[in-house]
């Protein structure tokens, strides 16, 4: 059992976010990231002194910026601080440990320096938090087939060795995180219903983007 899971019940009722574009945490991923901005410092230290969770978000780029503030999509995923490091020029090296998808109900004031905060939902992700899900394992031959033409088109070295030998889970999981989708494209993988809906997902925009024009072409 994982001593770092909580129960469904132990879930926090009032939740700090980081609305991050291109930063898409998925259940059971690691994400590493640098904070350096003040309200974002604000907000590591917040989680510190509490249950060290978080909620990534991905902004909206459809809806405009509100107060300066952008607009995040309405599901999000809620990560715990894993580990973090203090830098010498007053950064915190953090990674945050991908736990449950939740919705976000109500956007709260702002804390005084400037933490955004929101209600969460988790109703319909409880299943996220599950150690091992049941369900079909992806279609590692699909998979491949459509990762290889994707990988050559945007320059991206692999070492296939490897990518032959991880885990069908875990490699999907990987790559929805680090293949340069646009923030919608991630946004339709986090909403996936589950593991084996999120590969079917992922195996279309692979085979999409690499019938589409030439790379460099793709909108930011």
């Amino acid at each position: 059992m994982d001593p770092f899971r909580p129960r469904p019940d132990a879930l926090p009722t009032v939740l700090p976010i980081f609305p991050l574009a291109g930063a898409l945490l998925l259940p059971g991923a690691r994400l590493p990231l640098n904070i350096f901005e003040p309200r974002f410092l604000a907000m590591v230290e917040e989680a510190l002194a509490g249950g060290r969770l978080i909620g990534m978000v991905l902004p909206d780029p459809a809806l405009p910026r509100l107060n300066n503030r952008s607009i995040p999509y309405r599901t999000g995923c809620l990560g715990r601080i894993a580990s973090f490091a203090e830098t010498e020029d007053g950064r915190y090296l953090i990674t945050l440990r991908g736990l449950a998808r939740f919705d976000l109900l109500e956007e709260l004031p702002e804390t005084p320096r400037e933490v955004r905060r929101v209600r969460p939902g988790y109703g319909p992700y409880l299943a996220d938090l599950d150690e091992n899900p049941a369900h079909a394992e992806p279609d590692r031959t699909a998979l491949m087939a459509a990762l290889r033409p994707y990988f050559h088109r945007h320059g991206i070295e692999a070492d296939w060795a490897a990518v032959e030998r991880a885990a069908p889970d875990a490699l999907v999981t990987t790559l929805c995180m680090i293949c340069p989708f646009s923030d919608a494209e991630k946004q339709t993988l986090l909403i996936a219903p589950d593991a084996a809906k999120r590969a079917e997902l992922l195996i279309s925009l692979l085979r999409i983007d690499s019938a589409g024009p030439a790379a460099g072409g793709r909108p930011s």
